[in-house]
C-alpha cells in the first residue's frame, strides 16, 4: 500500500477539531450528503469554491453547472493540479473519486456526462467546499 503525503497534513484529532461533523464525515471518511438538500447545488452567485479542510482554491463559478444530480457540479477545476483522482470501487460501482491535492480531503466524484468544453462532471458534495463570494 502507498502512503500518500500532502502538504498539509493533520492528525485524525486535529482534523475533528477543525472541521464540523459533516466536512469531517464527508472530506476525512469519504461521506457524501444528501442530494438537493445542501449548500451548494443551486448557488448562483460568483465566487471561488475552496476546500473546506485546508482552503485550497478549487473551483470557480463560472465553470459550475446545473447538472440536475442536486450536487454542485463544475467541468472543469481551477487548474488540473488542484485536484486529483482515483478509481473507487466502493458501495458495488466503479466511479473515480476526486480529492483536494493539498490536504487529500474527498470532495465527489468525476464522470464523463459533463457539458462542453471537456465532457467532464465533477459532481461534489458541498460539505467539502467552502464559498468565498466575489
Amino acid at each position: 500500500m502507498v502512503l500518500l503525503t500532502y502538504p498539509v497534513e493533520r492528525s485524525d484529532d486535529e482534523w475533528r477539531k477543525t472541521l464540523t461533523t459533516d466536512q469531517y464525515r464527508i472530506l476525512r471518511k469519504k461521506g457524501t450528503e444528501f442530494a438537493f438538500r445542501n449548500a451548494y447545488w443551486d448557488n448562483h452567485r460568483k465566487g471561488t469554491y475552496v476546500c473546506a479542510g485546508c482552503g485550497n482554491e478549487l473551483f470557480t463559478s463560472d465553470k459550475k453547472f446545473d447538472s440536475g444530480t442536486g450536487w454542485p457540479s463544475f467541468w472543469q477545476p481551477v487548474t488540473e493540479e488542484t485536484v486529483e483522482s482515483e478509481t473507487d470501487s466502493s458501495h458495488g460501482m466503479v466511479r473515480v473519486e476526486v480529492r483536494c491535492a493539498r490536504c487529500g480531503g474527498h470532495l465527489g466524484h468525476l464522470f464523463d456526462d459533463g457539458p462542453a468544453p471537456t465532457g467532464r462532471r465533477y459532481c461534489m458534495n458541498s460539505g467539502s467546499l467552502h464559498f468565498n463570494e466575489k
